[in-house]
């Protein structure tokens, strides 16, 4: 890793000098997403390749989050309770990689193959969310507070490029290939290549220096009183949690504007396929114009929130998401000769904030969380954003049907999501000034020297 220092630009070098931990997590961020890209880019071709139905795609969705919910806050108090982290990272790593190879190997259950799919994309992306709680708390304990927002811009920056690569070349590959029998192979091939990805990122965290890794165990035994799983422990970080007012205001605003976001998800590949009629590389495409948008726009906003804080610039993520529903509207409106390629243009222009919310949102939570539970924090309200993203992309296709299930119930659905996502910025703008006014009294009236954005008196 050090002879590989001198390649980098002048603002990686120092960063890789002063903080070194942070280049193997920006290298951990692109394996990891690329396996992640490369795998999920088509989950819902796949699913209809193998048979699925309108029903079965909405399942695509609901059951990787329902059996997410299910082991989410029972695994963010196994990870309070280890003095080691890293190790539980690695075995999510594992797990995740044998649950690609059952994708992979799902065709060959012939008349079961999609339910054997949608069991082995449940325990593949259980595993993925587990991953993400277990990296987010080992984090912040080996990141120091000032380089935090630089790391994760980095790491953005990165996972936004592959962003860019992966949907366009996994939908061009897909495009070029004629018959169905051989798309399943390629989308076989895919999950084979998330599998050897996510080793890789195996064999990079494993490299985390172990001195480091010792200093960081040292200081988790000093800030936490108790490390065993007991029902004590138990009630002690449910009460830290219920009498965190703060937590549980960001909590509640925070999870209606995804219940928003997630309301879509399902439909907006249905207006894609069915009534956009786009192909693979035209979905790719999709992918690519909102990566590149959000890769051009990454460091204006990572400023934003050296200067603002990382709470008000997410407004405006939200903001950019409320223009998607109007953008489909509009899109599925116009002739098919003209409709698909708008619809690729507005998409991109719409992500034009929406990188805040993939940099800001982590950063966010760190605000309100009780240190020595932050797994758990961090458990219980990726538990809530699974509740969301299993139960809204049904609840919007159930929608969608009762308001006659064609064109012009599909508008209407999309409209409502518009004035669903409108709200949710408004909610969010009242939490940040109730967050700014409850910090600001906190502050002593002598404290008037600039602080870290991802200090909680910054907002």
């Amino acid at each position: 890793m050090p002879s590989l220092i001198k390649y980098l630009p002048a603002n990686v070098k120092n960063l890789a000098r002063s903080n070194p931990v942070a280049i193997r997590y920006i290298v951990d961020g692109l394996l990891a997403v690329c396996a992640v890209n490369i795998a999920s880019s088509n989950f819902n071709l796949f699913a209809v390749r193998l048979g699925a139905n309108d029903f079965q795609l909405s399942l695509v969705q609901f059951l990787p989050h329902i059996f997410t919910l299910l082991v989410l806050i029972p695994g963010g108090l196994f990870m309070d309770s280890l003095h080691n982290k890293k190790r539980i990272v690695i075995v999510m790593m594992l797990v995740v990689m044998f649950g690609y190879f059952l994708c992979a190997v799902s065709p060959f259950a012939s008349a079961y193959s999609i339910h054997f799919f949608l069991g082995s994309l449940a325990l593949a992306g259980s595993a993925v969310a587990l991953y993400n709680i277990a990296w987010q708390s080992f984090f912040p304990s080996v990141v120091n507070i000032n380089t935090r927002n630089q790391v994760l811009t980095l790491r953005t920056r990165v996972t936004l490029i592959i962003g860019m690569i992966t949907p366009v070349l996994v939908g061009a590959v897909l495009t070029r290939i004629g018959s169905v029998n051989n798309k399943i192979i390629a989308h076989q091939a895919f999950f084979i290549s998330a599998v050897l990805l996510f080793l890789l990122a195996v064999l990079n965290f494993r490299r985390f220096r172990t001195t480091r890794q010792r200093a960081l165990q040292a200081a988790e035994q000093q800030a936490a009183s108790v490390k065993r799983i007991t029902l004590s422990e138990i009630k002690n970080a449910g009460k830290s949690l219920l009498h965190n007012k703060q937590f549980l205001l960001f909590a509640v605003t925070a999870l209606f504007f995804h219940m928003t976001w997630h309301f879509d998800w399902t439909l907006y590949f249905i207006g894609q396929v069915h009534y956009l009629q786009m192909n693979e590389f035209q979905l790719g495409l999709v992918g690519l114009g909102a990566a590149a948008i959000q890769l051009l726009t990454l460091k204006f906003w990572s400023r934003k929130n050296e200067r603002h804080g990382v709470v008000l610039p997410f407004t405006f993520g939200i903001l950019g998401l409320s223009l998607c529903p109007v953008f489909m509207i509009v899109s599925v409106s116009l002739p098919l000769s003209l409709g698909p390629h708008l619809f690729i243009l507005f998409h991109t222009f719409a992500h034009i904030p929406f990188c805040v919310v993939t940099l800001n949102l982590f950063q966010c939570i760190l605000l309100v969380v009780d240190t020595q539970y932050r797994s758990f924090y961090m458990s219980v309200f990726a538990s809530l954003l699974c509740l969301s993203n299993a139960v809204m992309p049904v609840a919007g296709v159930a929608l969608y049907h009762s308001l006659g299930g064609d064109l012009n119930g599909f508008r209407y659905t999309f409209a409502i999501i518009f004035a669903l996502r409108i709200i949710a910025a408004a909610f969010w703008l009242l939490w940040w000034k109730h967050h700014s006014s409850v910090n600001h009294s906190k502050m002593p009236r002598h404290a008037e020297e600039p602080c870290s954005s991802t200090d909680s008196n910054c907002d």
